[in-house]
């Protein structure tokens, strides 16, 4: 009887030991240092997108709109409001929500004026509309400030993600038509207009120069890199590009990588910088419903390989265990049309 007892009591120590084993094991196991960003532009609200379920295929964990989430040039809130319930209630885009987190800023044409800025008259009521859109909560910032600029951080294990979505519309300034014809715009004259107004300028400042985040993505709708096209970038202001430049090169904010849509194409373009030792990437997707298939070829002596003008999407695959991103442009049937990796 007392051996029984004792081989019992054996036993069950046994067992004990190995669950705690297991746990300890459980405990120390980590998630991989992975995120897969996936963002994309240009939305025709009554088009249907077949690009939902192939951005689903990269199990992201967040998508960023970079403007134009609905085609609704207009000054009638009632329309542009229905506009938005009728994509936010797409059964497909519904779906999408469902399944991955989604945030975003606005271009020309959810804003409510083809290429419009601060001019626009009804963009304080399109800006409650556009946090509608998202589910903003009345308490946030966006609901009370001017402009939808915000950023979001994300922590994977010990590493840091620092999302800035910039509003390149309620402060900006006018364009410069081109009075050849030969192009829509020309650069503003020597230091006149800004892109993003004193208030938003400041508050990315503020962002880049106390950031310790591993990666800084800036969304900014139209392209900050390429310009020669002579449609809507940053470079009608050059004045404005440079300010971007030194603020990144000023400021040793860590792997700052841009992210931007609106013109119906998709390229990634490359640009060094004095005094930081990584390359400034801008990596355009657009976009996701309608492209430029008529697409024949434009200047863009930053572009690293070929524009993709069929409807496409952009992936980030982020690799914090080794700082390294590969930046994907994918369509339909999620076809890799180009891909680009990158080391920080």
């Amino acid at each position: 009887m007392k051996l029984q007892l004792l081989l019992l009591l054996l036993f069950l120590s046994t067992l004990i030991s190995c669950e705690n084993k297991i746990k300890e094991t459980i405990a120390k196991k980590k998630v991989p240092d992975k995120y897969t960003l996936a963002f994309g532009s240009c939305n025709n609200q009554f088009t249907t997108n077949t690009l939902w379920k192939e951005i689903l295929k990269n199990k992201p964990d967040i998508f960023i709109w970079g403007g134009d989430i609905i085609y609704c040039d207009t000054y009638d809130m009632e329309f542009m409001k229905k506009n938005y319930i009728h994509q936010k209630n797409d059964s497909s885009y519904m779906d999408f929500i469902n399944q991955v987190e989604t945030i975003g800023t606005w271009d020309d044409h959810d804003y409510g004026i083809n290429d419009g800025g601060v001019e626009y008259s009804k963009k304080d009521s399109v800006q409650q509309l556009f946090l509608d859109f998202f589910d903003i909560d009345q308490n946030d910032p966006r609901r009370s400030q001017q402009g939808v600029y915000f950023s979001k951080k994300v922590r994977i294990n010990e590493h840091l993600l620092n999302l800035i979505i910039l509003d390149t519309r309620y402060f900006r300034s006018n364009l410069t038509k081109d009075p050849t014809g030969a192009k829509r715009y020309i650069p503003n004259k020597g230091g006149e207009g800004t892109f993003l107004g004193d208030n938003q300028w400041n508050w990315l400042e503020n962002e880049l120069n106390n950031s310790n985040a591993d990666f800084n993505i800036i969304m900014s709708s139209v392209q900050f890199l390429s310009y020669k096209h002579g449609f809507e970038s940053w470079g009608t202001m050059p004045h404005e590009v440079k300010k971007l430049k030194n603020l990144i090169a000023d400021s040793n904010a860590k792997g700052v990588i841009i992210l931007s849509g609106d013109r119906h194409i998709a390229e990634i373009s490359v640009d060094s910088i004095p005094n930081i030792t990584y390359p400034l990437i801008d990596i355009t997707s657009s976009g996701l419903t309608h492209s430029y298939t008529s697409f024949k070829g434009e200047e863009n002596p930053y572009r690293i390989g070929n524009v993709v003008s069929n409807q496409n999407f952009g992936i980030l695959n982020f690799d914090l265990t080794n700082n390294t991103i590969t930046m994907e442009i994918r369509g339909e049937s999620n076809k890799l049309y180009q891909t680009y990796t990158q080391k920080y």
